[in-house]
Parts: structure tokens; sequence; C-alpha cells
């Protein structure tokens, strides 16, 4: 028996919410999210600090292959889009 699954979204941009996941879980969370997307696709990443030890591990991990570009940064949290190229 084989299933196809589209879980795709139109707009190709998948919202994340980093606070609603215990903080153990997180990183490892982000980086299985971040793998299922394909070239185009966007993770919208919500979270109530600045993730800078992430962004560093991203980058290590993904170098170009992921763009950041931050759409709200303050003392009450960011939201980032994480970009597959």
């Amino acid at each position: 028996m084989t299933h196809a699954c589209n879980h795709t979204n139109a707009e190709a941009t998948y919202p994340f919410d980093a606070r609603a996941i215990a903080k153990r879980f997180r990183h490892a969370a982000i980086f299985g999210a971040l793998d299922a997307l394909t070239p185009g696709e966007t993770m919208r990443f919500v979270n109530d600090h600045d993730p800078l030890p992430l962004l560093n591990q991203l980058l290590a991990r993904y170098g170009d292959g992921v763009s950041i570009t931050y759409l709200h940064r303050d003392t009450d949290g960011v939201v980032i889009d994480f970009a597959r190229r």
C-alpha cells in the first residue's frame, strides 16, 4: 500500500513556534523541521529569545543552504525566516 502525502503550503512558509517545545528538545526539532524543507520553502521561526548559539549551529550544518532573515527582534523575542536554498 502506498500513500502520497502532500504537506506543502501554497506560500511555502511554515510556522514553527519554538516556545511551545520543551527546551531540551528544541534544537533537534528545529533541525528536523529544516531538514524536511525543500529548496524554496521557508520556516517562520518564533522564539522568546534571540537564538545566537542556534544560528551558529545552523551555519555550521547548512552553510549557504539556509538563509536567515530577521522579521522581528526585540527583548520580547524574535521572528526569523529560515529559507532553504
